[in-house]
């Protein structure tokens, strides 16, 4: 009986694709203050905690890829201020890590795009703070060796939408509602 339940499980996961590993990763973001410019920005790293992919032949069919939300870390800041920036985007102002440590990001689709340097757009879902809402990016896409590598352009999401607030007496006055993004992903 394990056999053969063992045998539909394979036969399924064969049928509808082969699950690649998240291997690597780099997940760049920015932030803005009053302007969308980069002397009023903050930019950083956050780590992909684990993912992976579903190919159907050399095609990518779907996927998932977990943040590690408390992993957040700007870049741009050292020292004191550094670390007073990535306590304060951990606590309840911006992502609230200690209830929410993980984002999510499920393809739901890949579809061709008219942009020639990212000719493929990943359509999917992302889900920060309970809160789940669409987002799409453009992207590269390449498959040498069994190596799936995903490069994306910077996009941009409205961070608002997900809950992520900043709860001062300025509210959102000095900080943008667009959260932009970069992504490299890596799977085998």
């Amino acid at each position: 009986m394990k056999n053969l339940v063992l045998a539909a499980l394979l036969a399924g996961g064969l049928a509808f694709g082969q699950s690649k590993k998240v291997t690597d990763s780099k997940v760049q973001w920015w932030g803005y203050k009053l302007a969308k410019t980069e002397a009023s920005s903050h930019n950083g790293y956050v780590n992909v905690k684990s993912g992976d992919v579903i190919m159907k032949g050399n095609n990518i069919v779907g996927g998932t890829f977990h943040l590690d939300m408390n992993s957040i870390n700007a870049i741009d800041l050292t020292g004191e201020y550094q670390t007073k920036l990535n306590n304060h985007l951990k606590n309840g102002d911006f992502f609230e890590t200690d209830k929410f440590p993980t984002a999510t990001y499920k393809i739901t689709a890949v579809k061709k795009n008219a942009n020639k340097a990212f000719p493929y757009m990943i359509v999917g879902n992302l889900t920060a703070k309970g809160k789940t809402n669409p987002v799409s990016f453009p992207a590269k896409i390449s498959l040498n060796n069994g190596v799936l590598n995903i490069v994306s352009d910077k996009f941009s999401f409205d961070r608002q939408k997900f809950g992520i607030a900043y709860a001062s007496a300025m509210k959102d006055v000095v900080v943008k509602d667009e959260i932009d993004m970069m992504i490299n992903i890596t799977a085998k």
